[in-house]
């Protein structure tokens, strides 16, 4: 009896340490979100002072008002969400039915098309800009939406198709193979079994989609000139191009402001990141 309230006192302490741990790495984590929130809500454009605090003596809301009444936020806003849609549309609508061929098919060439693919994937994007500023200018599409969006979109494509390969691979056959039994056609087999299954997966694909779109700042800045083609990331560096006439005060108010429909999209999804994929599919 007092070895098991001992291995149970242990147990507790351990569980309590952890969670201890895991609290002030959170807490870590949450420092420079927190250091920003706090420039924010100063009054004084004092980033590195010896005087700052993280509760500042001059507390003020005026830097997110001036965030929407003396910046063009919600045009930059309205460009990141055009792009954005485009290229979550066009990225899902080619990677995920690409992703299904490549994980239930096997043609000839396919294992060298995703070596090839993994292998350009590899490159960091900047060394093909050259390359893409050369085909895009002579067909108009340098300086233009749409090539700012075929440019994204190639990209995520390979990501999704990559990310939800190893998805489809998990899914056992087997829940297929059931429901082509009970007579369900390709279509509904896809349509019905297997997207389903995967709408964990394809959720969080979209986000990361999402989220390299609202934070791409090379090619935005690169591919689209002028103001009023600015996206959220191009007119967040605007505001503080340079350190003399910039304000991290209003700097650090747009930096929260537009991570905020981030946020709100990961907590909205963020019950499915967890659920129960493929339980009780296979019939017993």
């Amino acid at each position: 009896m007092k070895i098991r309230t001992s291995k149970k006192i242990r147990r507790g302490a351990g569980q309590v340490c952890l969670h201890v741990f895991f609290t002030g790495l959170c807490f870590l984590t949450l420092i420079p979100v927190l250091y920003a929130v706090s420039v924010s809500l100063n009054a004084e454009n004092s980033l590195l002072g010896s005087n700052f605090r993280f509760i500042p003596e001059s507390f003020t809301l005026n830097n997110y008002l001036a965030v929407f009444t003396d910046y063009p936020v919600m045009l930059w806003l309205k460009n990141s969400m055009i792009l954005a849609a485009a290229t979550l549309a066009m990225s899902l609508t080619v990677g995920v039915p690409a992703a299904y061929v490549f994980s239930r098919r096997r043609f000839a060439g396919r294992n060298a098309i995703l070596k090839a693919l993994i292998l350009l994937y590899s490159f960091p994007s900047v060394l093909s800009m050259f390359a893409i500023y050369k085909l895009l200018g002579p067909i108009g599409l340098v300086d233009n939406r749409l090539g700012l969006i075929l440019i994204y979109a190639g990209t995520m494509a390979v990501f999704a198709l990559l990310n939800m390969k190893g998805y489809f691979d998990s899914i056992p056959q087997e829940i297929e193979e059931a429901a082509s039994i009970d007579g369900a056609g390709s279509f509904s087999l896809v349509s019905r079994v297997v997207m389903p299954l995967a709408r964990p997966s394809i959720l969080v694909t979209a986000v990361m989609i999402l989220i390299y779109v609202w934070n791409e700042y090379l090619f935005a800045t690169t591919f689209m000139t002028g103001a009023e083609n600015y996206t959220l990331a191009a007119g967040l560096y605007s505001l503080q191009a340079t350190e003399i006439s910039g304000s991290w005060p209003v700097f650090a108010a747009a930096s929260l402001v537009i991570s905020f429909p981030i946020l709100l999209v990961f907590f909205a999804i963020q019950r499915y990141m967890t659920s129960g994929l493929t339980a009780g599919g296979v019939k017993g």
